[in-house]
């Protein structure tokens, strides 16, 4: 290799490897769209009353917090929500704030619930899994209370 070639090719290197640290970036962007359509969708099951597409949102082994007793599972998370879908939807939740690990398999979701009003009455927090699949599954769900003021 000519001293020339030596010279150009390591500046082609260096950009090269820059492209591909920068690449994290960009897969991370595209997750934190795809993690927010996917809890819009999980939350438009509610609304439409779909119990069967949600629980296609459900990793297996989740867990969903019930006040401080943990549903544990997908049967048992399902069982448990299977009332919230009888009659006029009890309440309802989207996405504020999205947060994907630079790996792109793993994200945060947080946001209001609000009452059949349309009132804030709790918080949700989700943890989501990319699977095999490439779906994203929700493997952790917390909602807390809106705290009272004044």
């Amino acid at each position: 290799m000519t001293r020339a070639l030596r010279f150009f090719s390591l500046p082609i290197l260096f950009t090269v490897a820059a492209c591909a640290g920068a690449s994290p970036r960009a897969n991370t962007a595209d997750a934190q769209h795809e993690v927010e359509a996917t809890e819009r969708a999980f939350a438009q099951t509610m609304a439409s009353r779909d119990f069967a597409a949600f629980q296609t949102f459900i990793a297996d082994e989740a867990v969903f917090f019930n006040g401080d007793t943990p549903l544990r599972g997908k049967a048992e998370v399902a069982a448990q929500w299977r009332s919230f879908f009888d009659g006029a939807a009890p309440f309802s939740w989207e996405p504020s704030h999205v947060e994907v690990l630079a790996t792109g398999d793993l994200a945060l979701s947080t946001g209001p619930v609000r009452d059949a009003s349309g009132k804030t009455v709790a918080t949700f927090n989700s943890i989501w899994r990319r699977d095999r699949s490439g779906k994203w599954r929700v493997v952790f769900d917390r909602g807390s209370d809106v705290c009272a003021h004044g």
